[in-house]
């Protein structure tokens, strides 16, 4: 007698069949390869099970029942594929996101970085855009962002064209300010957006040194110099071949002693490149390229 599992989405296999963990990675691992040799995003060495959630989040939002119906949808249907972008992608943020962050970010790099004539600047992995105006509004108010150019890129469309708007909800201004407060704010955050209805539109004065666009950390290359790299709570969603790729990418990518912020919860040990930077805050996570 078959054994029927109905209990959790990765277990429910249609025909109510026994669920077969062996064949549902059969299944995803297709599945991804068709999205890449397709549309060309490669997820395929994402962490499996952040991948594997993701996926079946978006097979009961569709009524559908197995990753391979999923993936008929997918191939077949280009709206479709936007929508499972849209799950696929890592887009949790918000302005001053970790204050004690942005605290040390003035205290141990705003000094470095006032010795340089222009300062750029790469956002990967920047999501709707809040942490991006957030440290356009902590340069200006250090007094850096007329000689500032901030790169933020994303592989998603979507988020990036949320992000160029600048709007934001305006229901989270009250956690945001307070953010911003604890952060070191110098002025009332109030004075760097204006209400609009239900959302909140941010001062068009900070994307003006700002470039958005689209950017694969899995397969594509360097475009650039940089002072600075922020890729915060990205890579925790990379297997560890991944993570080592992308850690070569932004060591490429760092003018001499540049600087590398991760998120909290990750880190530069165990990496080809951990020898090669100095710790400048380690629970910032705020490294300095040493050669």
């Amino acid at each position: 007698m078959a054994l029927q599992i109905a209990a959790t989405p990765a277990a429910s296999e249609g025909d109510g069949s026994t669920y077969d963990p062996d064949l549902e990675r059969i299944e995803i691992s297709l599945l991804l390869e068709g999205v890449y040799r397709h549309y060309g995003f490669d997820f395929r060495s994402y962490a499996f099970a952040s991948i594997r959630r993701r996926l079946w989040k978006r097979i009961e939002a569709e009524g559908l029942a197995t990753i391979s119906e999923l993936q008929a949808h997918i191939l077949h249907d280009p709206p479709m594929m936007e929508k499972l972008l849209l799950d696929l992608s890592i887009n949790v943020t918000a302005m001053f996101r970790d204050p004690s962050f942005y605290r040390a970010f003035r205290e141990h790099v705003i000094p470095l970085l006032r010795t340089y004539p222009f300062i750029r600047l790469w956002h990967a992995g920047c999501a709707t855009g809040e942490e991006v105006y957030s440290m356009a509004i902590l340069l200006q108010e250090e007094g850096l962002y007329d000689r500032s150019r901030i790169y933020a890129t994303d592989i998603n469309e979507v988020v990036l064209r949320k992000a160029k708007e600048g709007i934001f909800p305006l229901d989270r201004m009250q956690e945001y300010t307070e953010n911003y407060i604890a952060a070191g704010g110098k002025r009332a955050f109030s004075d760097y957006y204006v209400a609009r209805y239900d959302g909140a539109l941010f001062s068009p004065g900070l994307t003006k040194n700002v470039v958005f666009s689209l950017h694969n950390l899995v397969t594509d290359r360097s475009f650039a110099e940089f002072n600075v790299i922020l890729c915060r709570n990205v890579m925790i969603y990379f297997d560890k071949a991944l993570q080592g790729k992308v850690h070569g990418l932004f060591y490429e990518s760092l003018a001499q002693f540049g600087i590398l912020v991760l998120g909290s919860k990750e880190s530069l040990r165990f990496s080809s490149c951990e020898d090669k930077y100095d710790q400048i805050n380690g629970p910032e996570k705020i490294f300095r390229k040493a050669r």
